[in-house]
């Protein structure tokens, strides 16, 4: 089995000392590469250096997460392009190892304070940064992966109106039901899904991944969080994207073989991984 595990934060196991470990536990669990996720400066340069020790096993991407945008959100978006090598990273310094999407960026509803002013002040934000991202990705040509919490309607209007290839676009952590996956497949675009699916009271996310099919699924962990049954409640991890996969498999009634073969091919094709 040849799994990859297309949405995962690093960063916390590194701090906690153990990213080897953690490597270690998703191949052997068959899960041979990994896609680290970026949500703000602070993680971009570390997921990149990742990318570099860990060829061919980690992949990562560069984009600023809507729950990171603050006033300063046009000095944080300014640094993306260069990691393309179209601007200025660490003093000019340009990786050589490309990120292989953008994002992840979006909007986030969810998280916003209580005080309606102030909640529109962040919003605000979130929705021009959001709109500078899909910019860059646009002239970039490059794959952009969505964060879309309470807010499906107001991130789809944004990516028609920014003009970017739709069949370059996914949400991750897919959480609506069948009507907004179709909605999303009708423009070339998918959801990719995590633990979420092997929940008891998720009948609308299997029913979202059955109405899309397995021509775009893909599979992630959105690790640290998430955990599939049976570890929900605990800390997520990329191996664990076997046990989200296995269960996928039971619900599209194929071996998990095939599936793990089919979202590996699906999510070599969207991220144009070699």
């Amino acid at each position: 089995m040849g799994l990859i595990d297309t949405h995962a934060h690093l960063d916390s196991y590194a701090r906690q000392g153990i990213l080897e470990e953690v490597i270690g536990r998703a191949q052997r669990a068959g899960v041979g590469e990994i896609i680290a996720i970026g949500t703000g400066a602070d993680d971009w340069s570390f997921n990149r250096d990742q990318a570099l020790a860990h060829p061919r096993t980690i992949h990562y991407t560069v984009g600023l997460h809507p729950r990171a945008v603050d006033e300063k959100w046009e000095a944080s978006i300014a640094q993306i392009g260069g990691f393309w090598g179209s601007g200025s990273v660490e003093g000019g310094a340009v990786a050589d190892l490309r990120p292989v999407a953008l994002g992840e960026c979006g909007l986030d509803r969810f998280h916003l304070p209580k005080d309606a002013a102030e909640a529109d002040r962040i919003f605000s934000w979130q929705g021009a940064a959001f709109a500078a991202q899909l910019a860059l990705a646009r002239r970039l040509g490059c794959p952009v992966v969505v964060h879309s919490r309470g807010a499906f309607s107001s991130c789809v209007e944004m990516i028609e109106a920014s003009g970017v290839d739709w069949s370059r676009v996914v949400f991750h952590c897919f959480s609506e039901g069948p009507d907004e996956i179709r909605e999303l497949n009708r423009r070339g675009a998918r959801g990719s899904f995590t633990g979420i699916l092997t929940y008891k009271n998720a009948e609308s996310v299997r029913a979202a991944a059955l109405a899309q099919g397995l021509d775009r699924l893909m599979v992630e962990t959105d690790a640290p969080y998430l955990a599939p049954v049976p570890h929900r409640g605990k800390t997520n991890e990329p191996a664990f994207v076997r046990q989200t996969a296995e269960f996928a498999a039971g619900l599209f009634g194929v071996p998990v073989g095939e599936l793990a073969d089919r979202t590996t091919a699906n999510a070599r094709a969207f991220f144009r991984i070699g």
